[in-house]
């Protein structure tokens, strides 16, 4: 059983949430959302509750389930708050800008790195060494950021690299000579 499909999910004001048979709308102060939902899963709205039931017990309905009500709740909290990312550079001459549309990475190869940015991010550079990236749509906010933290993962051995804010970075030993 899902206990996350489970869950009610409160709309907060100054939300609308349009349900129809196959798609469900969401519209807030900072924009609009869409989420078409799986053959099975049925999405009612009561009041300012909406609840996501399904149609039978099998295994394939029971991961559309909590699958379907997390992505509708985190609709509802993109447009009602928004997501943010943080990354920072960790690095010795490792620096960060913005240059129009794009973002200007010095990562420790021989030329800049020019990466652009789409228009469902908005991103900040508060300091040389950090970026700060916002957005209503929590999984297209994610995968830029992973892109972006892709072009120079954190290295095992030094922890040089483009990391999430917070992110532990295991460090390998280092190999010593035989004495």
């Amino acid at each position: 059983m899902s206990r996350v499909g489970l869950k009610k999910i409160i709309v907060p004001e100054g939300v609308t949430v349009t349900v129809s048979a196959d798609s469900v709308v969401v519209k807030g102060k900072h924009g609009e959302l869409a989420e078409a939902t799986p053959v099975g899963i049925t999405v009612k709205m009561e009041g300012n509750t909406i609840t996501v039931e399904r149609k039978n017990d099998s295994r394939k309905m029971k991961m559309l389930h909590g699958t379907v009500r997390a992505l509708i709740a985190n609709m509802i909290t993109g447009v009602s708050e928004g997501f943010t990312v943080e990354l920072e550079l960790s690095g010795v001459g490792y620096r960060v800008s913005l240059e129009g549309n794009n973002l200007s990475l010095a990562i420790g190869y021989k030329h800049l790195v020019k990466y652009p940015i789409p228009a469902y991010v908005k991103v900040e550079v508060p300091s040389q060494t950090s970026i700060k990236m916002w957005g209503i749509d929590k999984q297209k906010l994610g995968l830029y950021a992973s892109m972006v933290r892709a072009l120079k993962p954190p290295e095992v051995y030094k922890g040089k690299g483009i990391r999430y804010v917070g992110e532990y970075v295991r460090k390998k030993e280092v190999k010593t000579a035989a004495a």
